[in-house]
C-alpha cells in the first residue's frame, strides 16, 4: 500500500470512529459528560475539546503550513456539546481531502513548525503524521475507558470493525 493510500486509510478511520464515538456520547448525562473521571483532560468533555484543539487547530494546521491559534492543549474552543460534537465531525472529515492534495514524495520528506513554545522543530512526515492519528486514538480509547467506568455502553472503536463494515456493504 502506497503511503497516500495508507493515510488515506487513517483519516476515513479517524472520522469513523469519531462519529462512532460522538453517538455513544450523545446518550451520556451532562453530569457524566462533564465530571472529573480521572482522564487527562479531566472529563470526557474536555479530552473531546483537547481532540479538536489537538488533532484539527494544532496539528493539521502545521500540516497544511499555517500557524496554529490555540494557547493550550487545554483551551476549551466550545463549551457547548452539541457544537463541539458537530466541530470534531466536520473538523474529521477534513484529513482526508487534505492528504489526497499532497503528492506521494511528500510523505518521505519533514515536516518544519514550530511549537507552541516557539522553537522551530523538524520532524519525519509521515511518522508525525501517524502520531496524529495514533493520539487521537489514544484519547478515544480513554473516553471509552470512562465511559466503562461509569457503567455506560461503549462504543467497539477498533479499526477492524470498520473494515468489516466495508466488505460487508461492497459485498
Amino acid at each position: 500500500m502506497d503511503a497516500t493510500k495508507y493515510f488515506q486509510a487513517l483519516a476515513h478511520y479517524n472520522a469513523w470512529a469519531t462519529q462512532r464515538l460522538l453517538q455513544a456520547v450523545e446518550r451520556l448525562p451532562d453530569s457524566d459528560y462533564r465530571c472529573d473521571c480521572g482522564l487527562f483532560f479531566k472529563s470526557i468533555h474536555g479530552t473531546l475539546n483537547h481532540l479538536l484543539v489537538g488533532e484539527h487547530r494544532l496539528w493539521r494546521v502545521r500540516f497544511e503550513g499555517n500557524l496554529p491559534q490555540v494557547g493550550s492543549l487545554a483551551q476549551e474552543l466550545e463549551a457547548d456539546r452539541l457544537l463541539l460534537a458537530s466541530a470534531l465531525l466536520l473538523e474529521s472529515q477534513a484529513w482526508s481531502p487534505l492528504i489526497a492534495s499532497w503528492e506521494s514524495s511528500r510523505f518521505d520528506g519533514v515536516l518544519q513548525y514550530t511549537t507552541m513554545q516557539g522553537t522551530s522543530q523538524s520532524l519525519p512526515f509521515a511518522a508525525t503524521l501517524a502520531h496524529v492519528f495514533n493520539h487521537s486514538t489514544h484519547h478515544r480509547g480513554q473516553i471509552t475507558a470512562a465511559m466503562t467506568g461509569m457503567g455506560q455502553p461503549a462504543p467497539e472503536l477498533d479499526m477492524v470493525y470498520m473494515l468489516q463494515e466495508q466488505a460487508h456493504s461492497s459485498a
